[in-house]
């Protein structure tokens, strides 16, 4: 009798625990569920306001859903019928025109300098790439008088060319940091074994640490192509025409002189931030690989 009660008494003990860690992962579940929709709240003011009519924007509170679905404030975000506003088409063409180029330039001389640092050691490599370094902790705003007047001496200020020529000149610590890690990860004796083969400085990275890269140039792509479309204040200090203004610039421009457009400018808003929607959506999970891939060593 003694072992059955023991074995009732545990039994009840066991389903406590359960019915109590239940408890505990829905309280930890409805907890996550809440900062989940107030995270998301402001996404929802924006497409619904984005689909609303001038008019239903003027009278209607920000968290009633639109009468219909109505398309007029994203045609208008991209030629508006603004005096003295463009529309944010040619913005997304510039955008893409200097993009584009920029994290795939910034990206391969990232790693190219990722595996002189790592697997080319040389004396004072050490101190290059401190200096390096150095250049992500510089503020935009102090380097900006110079950077204008360097620019104009190139005869590139007020052109996507200079602004990608800054994008990706600026880009290089990051992209190099990330590379040096990811590199590091990979053993030494293959490039040893490719010198023995003969293959060069040169030829080592093109036929052993290139084709290993492709979680690198993942992390380092989406990385530089979020950061560099997002950015806005290079954007509209180095270009002073609307012609050539990223799309950042373009989305500011949308505010207009004369009337408050809040409508057009959350569909503007919700167009610019497409692309890098698109990128993570469908590229996230190589991203978490690739921030892993180097993580580890051996």
């Amino acid at each position: 009798m003694n072992g059955v009660a023991a074995a009732r008494s545990s039994a009840e003990r066991r389903a406590g625990r359960g019915f109590a860690l239940r408890w505990s992962r829905l309280a930890i579940y409805a907890l996550l569920f809440l900062f989940t929709i107030f995270y998301l709240l402001p996404v929802y003011v924006v497409v619904a306001d984005s689909f609303k009519t001038l008019r239903e924007v003027n009278t209607t509170s920000i968290w009633q859903p639109p009468a219909g679905l109505d398309f007029g404030a994203w045609a208008s975000a991209l030629t508006p019928p603004l005096v003295g506003s463009g529309g944010i088409g040619p913005g997304l063409v510039n955008s893409v025109i200097m993009t584009v180029p920029a994290v795939v330039i910034s990206s391969i001389w990232g790693s190219i300098n990722g595996y002189l640092l790592s697997k080319w050691r040389f004396r004072g490599a050490d101190l290059v790439f401190a200096f390096l370094l150095f250049g992500m902790f510089i503020p935009y705003q102090a380097i900006l008088i110079p950077l204008v007047q360097f620019l104009e001496k190139l005869h590139l200020y007020g052109t996507l060319a200079g602004l990608a020529l800054t994008h990706i000149i600026y880009g290089i610590p990051i992209t190099t940091l990330i590379f040096r890690n990811y590199y590091s990860a990979i053993p030494t004796e293959l490039v040893e074994a490719a010198n023995v083969d003969g293959a060069g400085v040169i030829g080592a990275y093109l036929r052993v640490i290139l084709p290993l890269s492709v979680p690198g140039f993942v992390v380092v792509g989406i990385w530089q192509f979020t950061n560099i479309w997002n950015e806005f204040l290079f954007g509209v200090t180095l270009t002073n025409d609307p012609s050539v203004q990223p799309v950042t610039v373009s989305l500011q421009n949308l505010a207009g002189s004369f009337a408050a457009l809040y409508n057009v400018q959350m569909a503007g808003a919700i167009i610019t931030a497409i692309p890098t929607l698109l990128a993570f959506i469908f590229l996230g999970r190589y991203f978490i690989r690739g921030l892993l891939a180097g993580s580890l060593k051996g």
